[in-house]
């Protein structure tokens, strides 16, 4: 099994991370879709990481990696038998991933010149990241799908997705008056999965 993408995206780190929980030996191969001569285009029409190689098959897409990877049926789980509960716990990690992606995009908006930079396109991703933060807090405080007893998929995508805000300084004050997930990230951040996925500056 082969996982291609770099630790600088919160997605990439987020299948790195249920790889590692999950014990699947993997080899991770470093690219990156912003360099020209990248090679992701040619194992993901989109040119996005991550990209899953198993076999002669590839997947692209994080969360559609991460339900292929709950099928291999090794533990733990990362999604509960219970139909309803693993779609109520999915999409939580969807407005994780929402997070994360709103934060890409302030990134990728302020890489262009400041004169070029739309000041209503960074707003409106900040004012995204605060309202997915707002979902995750309440359900990390009432800790039935989220920050509760068992690790599940919305455990690992929130707290890549905050590790991704803290990674890149954006929204700095993400954390007042969010102690639930201030609890949960330190609680994720001190795992094996996440310290042996720590971005680098790039």
């Amino acid at each position: 099994m082969k996982l291609i993408g770099n630790y600088t995206s919160p997605f990439v780190r987020k299948i790195s991370v249920i790889l590692l929980e999950k014990g699947i030996t993997f080899e991770f191969v470093n690219e990156s879709p912003w360099h020209a001569e990248s090679h992701v285009p040619d194992f993901n029409p989109l040119g996005k990481v991550p990209v899953l190689v198993d076999n002669d098959h590839t997947w692209y897409d994080s969360a559609i990696i991460a339900d292929y990877l709950e099928l291999q049926n090794t533990t733990p789980p990362l999604l509960p038998a219970d139909r309803l509960r693993a779609l109520k716990i999915r999409q939580l990690a969807l407005a994780a991933d929402g997070v994360a992606e709103a934060g890409l995009l302030i990134v990728r908006e302020q890489m262009r010149p400041a004169d070029q930079q739309s000041e209503e396109q960074l707003m409106r991703q900040r004012e995204k990241i605060l309202r997915g933060l707002d979902t995750l807090e309440a359900a990390a405080a009432q800790g039935e799908f989220l920050s509760s007893a068992e690790l599940n998929l919305a455990d690992i995508a929130t707290a890549c997705a905050l590790g991704y805000l803290n990674f890149r300084r954006i929204a700095p004050g993400w954390c007042v008056d969010r102690p639930a997930l201030i609890q949960l990230a330190e609680k994720m951040l001190q795992r094996d999965s996440f310290a042996r996925t720590v971005p680098s500056a790039a």
